[in-house]
C-alpha cells in the first residue's frame, strides 16, 4: 500500500506540473531603438528552439507597434511594461488596457518592483491595474517581492502575501521578484527562490503559473527552473540579448515538466 500510495502522489506531482503554463518573459524596461529592436526580435525568432516555454516580449510603449508586426504569425506574444487603473479620461500620459489590447498585447506587467519602490504604486493601485488588465480580456502578470530590510527582519511571507492578497488574483500570471535581487549583484538561490515560490502556490490553484524574476541569467537558469514551483521566469537585463534570453528559453523548455 505505501508504494501504490507514493506512486500514486509522484504522478500527480508530475501531471500539476505538466499541466502548467511554462512562460518566460522579457522585460525590456526603457531600453531599446527601432534598429537595435529590429535586430533582437528577428535573433529571437530565427534561435526559437522548438520545445521552447511561451515566450513573451515586452518593450516600451513607442515601439509596440513595430514588434507587435514582427511578432505576427509567431509563436512569441507581445506583453507591455504597465498600464493605467482608468479606462478612459484626463490622464495624461497614461496607457489604458484598452489600448494595449488594440495593440496586439497578451500580456500586461503589473506591480513591478520598480513601480512599486520608485513611482509609489500601492497596493490598491495594483489591485486596480490588475483588474483592468482582466477587464480587457489581457493577462496580468502580477509582481511581489520584498526588499532586502524585509527579508532580513523575516518579513518575506508577510509581505508576499499581503500583495497577493490585495488582488482578487485569476486568470493572471504571478511573479515573485525579490527586490534585493534586481539588478543588485545579489542572487537568491534556487532553494531561496522555490521556499517563496512553494509558499505562494499555497494560496493560489495548483495550475497557476508562478515565475521567478530575480536577475535570471543563462549561468542559472536551468538551475532555478529546475524547482518544482517555478513554471519560468520574467526576465529584464538577460532579454536584450538574444543569446542569453534563447539560453533562458531552451532551460525553460516544456521536456521535463
Amino acid at each position: 500500500m505505501r508504494r501504490w500510495t507514493e506512486s500514486v502522489y509522484c504522478d500527480a506531482v508530475k501531471f500539476s506540473r505538466m499541466t502548467r503554463t511554462r512562460l518566460v518573459a522579457g522585460n525590456w524596461k526603457m531600453h531599446g531603438s527601432r534598429s537595435a529592436n529590429r535586430a533582437l526580435v528577428e535573433a529571437i525568432l530565427k534561435g526559437l528552439p522548438k520545445d521552447a516555454a511561451q515566450c513573451a516580449i515586452c518593450p516600451p510603449f513607442p515601439y509596440l507597434a513595430e514588434v507587435a508586426e514582427q511578432l505576427r504569425g509567431s509563436p512569441v506574444a507581445l506583453g507591455a511594461q504597465n498600464v493605467s487603473e482608468h479606462a478612459q479620461g484626463a490622464h495624461t500620459g497614461e496607457v489604458s488596457a484598452a489600448m494595449l489590447k488594440e495593440m496586439g498585447c497578451r500580456y500586461v506587467i503589473v506591480g513591478h518592483s520598480e513601480r512599486r519602490q520608485v513611482y509609489g504604486e500601492t497596493d490598491a493601485q495594483v489591485a486596480a491595474k490588475f483588474a483592468a488588465v482582466r477587464q480587457a480580456g489581457l493577462t496580468p502578470i502580477l509582481c511581489v517581492g520584498e526588499t532586502l530590510a524585509e527579508r532580513e527582519a523575516g518579513k518575506t511571507e508577510d509581505v508576499v502575501a499581503r500583495q497577493l492578497g490585495a488582488v482578487q488574483f485569476a486568470d493572471g500570471v504571478l511573479a515573485y521578484e525579490p527586490v534585493w535581487a534586481i539588478g543588485t549583484g545579489r542572487n537568491a538561490t534556487p532553494e531561496q527562490a522555490e521556499a517563496v515560490h512553494a509558499f505562494l502556490r499555497k494560496r493560489l490553484k495548483q495550475d497557476a503559473t508562478i515565475l521567478y524574476g530575480g536577475s535570471v541569467k543563462g549561468q542559472n537558469a536551468a538551475a532555478i527552473f529546475a524547482m518544482p514551483d517555478v513554471d519560468g521566469g520574467l526576465i529584464g537585463g538577460a532579454s536584450l540579448v538574444a543569446e542569453d534570453f534563447l539560453t533562458i528559453l531552451r532551460a525553460a523548455g516544456t521536456k521535463g515538466k
